[in-house]
This record gives structure tokens, sequence and C-alpha cells, in this order.
């Protein structure tokens, strides 16, 4: 069962930064694309930023300057560093990745992880 789990969210001060991480496991032949989402209370999911097979990587013009998207392909880990947060930013985080099985691809979402920008 493949399965994908986010960490590192939590309350912070506006101007704060925090270290998301999601790591898929599971029966996994390869990883296509990972990416981060965010949901703030009564709006759609958005993309945050995504890495496409080796590492192009694309962000949000919200997050522009301010978040960067790693990906660490040995160990299935994607990380989202997130400086000079706001409080716009408070979201719940998912994870979502387009993994290879033997027999199939599929895409995968985490549960998320709160974010919180508040003083």
């Amino acid at each position: 069962q493949v399965q994908l789990l986010e960490s590192g969210g939590g309350l912070v001060q506006p101007g704060g930064s925090l270290r998301l991480s999601c790591v898929a496991s599971g029966p996994i032949l390869s990883i296509n694309t990972m990416a981060w989402y965010r949901q703030a209370p009564g709006k759609q999911r958005e993309l945050v930023a995504s890495i496409i097979g080796g590492g192009r990587t694309t962000y949000a013009d919200s997050a522009k300057g301010r978040f960067t998207f790693t990906r660490d392909v040995a160990k299935n880990r994607a990380n989202l560093e997130m400086n000079n947060l706001k409080p716009e930013d408070t979201a719940v985080y998912f994870c979502n990745s387009e993994i290879r099985q033997l027999g199939s691809t599929q895409i995968y979402w985490g549960p998320g992880t709160q974010v919180t920008v508040s003083s």
C-alpha cells in the first residue's frame, strides 16, 4: 500500500519559517512528480509548488521568493522550506505525488498538515 505522509506543520508568527516534509512509502517503482497543495478554510485547494521528473520546479506566484521545494529522490522525500510566512499562508498543506507501481501509475495524496501563521 503506497502512502504519503506529511510532517512539520504548526503555529508560527508572521515573518517566521517552517519546513514541511513529505515521505512516500510502500511498493514504489518510481515517482514521476511530487507537489505541495494547500487549502485554506472556505477556499479551493491550490497548487503551491511542484517538481517534475529530474527536478524542474514550479511555484505559485504567492510562493515565489519565499518557498523552496526540494526533493530527495533516493529517500522518496520532498521538503518545502517556507520563509517570511504571512497570515494568508494559513492552510492545510497536502503532499501530492504521481507514483509508478508494478502494473499501474496513480496519484496519491497525504492526509495534510496544518500551518497556522498568527501573532
